[in-house]
C-alpha cells in the first residue's frame, strides 16, 4: 500500500467537487488520458425518446406539467415524457407514452424497454438498470374522433 493511501494524503482530490456533482450531468466512471467524458441527463433522455417513437403503435410521448411550462417558455422539448435517473449500480429511465388505439400494450412496452435499453447501452456504454414504461393515454384514429364529434 502506499503511503499516501495509507494516510489518506491527497484523499480531498478524489472528492467530487461542485462542478463533478452537477445535477444534470453523470460523472464519468473512467477517465481517459486524454480527460473525463460526461454525458448530460438530457442526452439519455433524447436518445431513450427517439428509440420509443421508432416503435409501431406508440403515438408519442405525454409530458409533464413542468413539461408544458418549458415548452411555452421556449425552452426544447426534445426529452419531454422521459425521467432520467443514474447512479453508481446504472440508468433508470421512465417513460410516459401515449398508445394507438388498438395496439397490444403490454408488447409494445415490452418492445419499448427492450429497444430503450439497446439504445442507450450500445450508444452510451452505460447499464440500463430499468427501462419503466408508463401509459399516459390513448390516441384515437382521426375517423372515430369525427364520429364522436357529430354524435354529440
Amino acid at each position: 500500500m502506499l503511503e499516501h493511501e495509507r494516510y489518506g494524503i491527497g484523499a480531498e482530490d478524489s472528492k467530487p467537487t461542485n462542478e463533478d456533482t452537477d445535477s444534470g450531468e453523470d460523472r464519468a466512471d473512467d477517465g481517459t488520458e486524454l480527460g473525463a467524458i460526461r454525458i448530460h441527463h438530457n442526452v439519455i433522455a433524447i436518445i431513450s425518446r427517439i428509440a420509443a417513437l421508432k416503435i409501431p403503435g406508440v403515438a408519442d410521448m405525454s409530458g409533464s406539467f413542468a413539461d408544458g411550462l418549458a415548452g411555452m417558455l421556449g425552452k426544447s422539448t426534445t426529452d419531454r415524457g422521459v425521467k432520467v435517473e443514474v447512479d453508481a449500480e446504472g440508468v433508470s429511465v421512465e417513460l410516459h407514452i401515449i398508445i394507438e388505439y388498438g395496439i397490444r400494450i403490454p408488447q409494445v412496452a415490452w418492445q419499448i424497454q427492450n429497444d430503450v435499453r439497446q439504445a442507450i447501452e450500445d450508444m452510451t456504454g452505460k447499464r440500463v438498470k430499468r427501462v419503466d414504461v408508463v401509459v399516459q393515454g390513448v390516441h384515437l384514429p382521426a375517423h372515430n374522433q369525427k364520429e364522436e364529434n357529430t354524435a354529440l
